[in-house]
């Protein structure tokens, strides 16, 4: 489809949400997609309702002064039987509630923000990155992805320790470009462990000298496409990072396994996965890949970026908005119609 075809299409549906949103989706279609200025009456009007929006403020009402939420008894109970955070529920909730927080368009200096990131780093261990949330064994590199998007998002780049866990995700790129989850992608599938459960399989590397394992020898099994698409969204607001090689490596192998179905059983996920539109963003998604890969700077100048803009477009509904894949949802189809449009409008303006 031609630019202008997908200019008109943005203006449009631009129009529609403009319409219909509530404050937070509305700053970010003013901001990013119309690019107003601050100077626009409308932004600044919308910039004070998302000051006073109900589900920010009672979100920021619930934190803790350490910067913690209350977590549901049992999983308290679990957590506190185990090693304690960032094992356990704690850390997987401050996560999920900063990122939207991060989306209500608050800032580090509201409620107990800033007290929870430098809880993330303060978990930090000698390595670089943050353990958990459900083991302290190995790391996770989606979580760790996850966390640094929003240390970053919430201005904390210039922190050193948010400069060692980029450098530690670059540290365990994969040859071919991709993250994985170490042992558990590559060394979990020898012949010797196939057969082990995951449970028990965790338990023998607890005991087991890591030290004396070189995951990089295991070039046998790819990357995956849903972890290295979330480290991405980490990497790529470094400005030190990205236009690197690395990210460009990482954001290829993304691109180049589009539709593809997940390789690794223990991230199992269908070809349809991609095309299934939802919001939050947990596990990876087309739509995720296309907010990262448009982000980067990759556009209409990219031939293998067709497919997927094409995609996006067909899924846009008959009212002009695009709408959760199992059933509509006021809001979320608000957020979800907000990342197509700013896809779109960089994949235009990339022309």
């Amino acid at each position: 489809m031609h630019t202008k075809e997908i200019d008109l299409i943005v203006e449009q549906s631009s129009r529609k949400l403009l319409q219909i949103s509530i404050p937070p989706v509305r700053y970010w279609l003013l901001t990013q997609v119309l690019e107003k200025s601050r100077k626009d009456a409308l932004l600044s009007k919308t910039a004070l309702e998302c000051t006073n929006f109900s589900p920010k403020t009672k979100l920021l009402g619930k934190m803790k002064p350490d910067g913690t939420w209350p977590i549901a008894k049992n999983r308290k109970l679990a957590e506190e039987a185990g090693p304690g955070p960032p094992i356990g529920w704690t850390y997987r909730t401050m996560l999920w509630n900063l990122f939207t927080l991060a989306e209500y368009n608050a800032s580090r200096e509201e409620g107990y923000i800033d007290e929870s990131l430098r809880l993330l780093l303060k978990w930090q261990n000698q390595e670089g990155y943050i353990p958990g949330p459900w083991t302290d064994v190995f790391p996770l590199p989606y979580f760790n992805g996850y966390a640094l998007h929003l240390l970053h998002r919430f201005g904390l780049w210039r922190e050193n320790g948010v400069r060692r866990l980029s450098q530690w995700l670059l540290s365990i790129q994969r040859f071919d470009g991709g993250w994985n989850i170490p042992y558990v992608m590559d060394m979990h599938y020898l012949p010797e462990y196939k057969g082990m459960r995951m449970r028990d399989f965790v338990e023998l590397l607890r005991r087991t000298d890591r030290s004396t394992i070189d995951l990089g020898k295991f070039t046998q099994f790819p990357s995956s496409p849903y972890a290295t698409m979330v480290v991405l969204w980490g990497l790529m607001l470094d400005q030190r990072l990205a236009d690197s090689d690395a990210v460009k490596r990482g954001a290829d192998f993304v691109l180049d396994r589009f539709f593809k179905k997940n390789p690794h059983s223990s991230y199992y996920m269908t070809e349809d996965h991609w095309t299934k539109l939802r919001y939050p963003y947990r596990f990876g998604s087309g739509l995720h890949a296309l907010d990262i890969l448009t982000k980067i700077g990759y556009g209409a100048d990219d031939p293998r970026m067709d497919r997927p803009i094409k995609w996006l477009l067909e899924s846009r509904s008959a009212d002009g908005l695009w709408t959760q894949y199992n059933r509509p949802h006021a809001e979320k189809d608000q957020w979800i119609t907000l990342i197509a449009l700013r896809i779109l409008h960089r994949y235009s303006r990339s022309a």
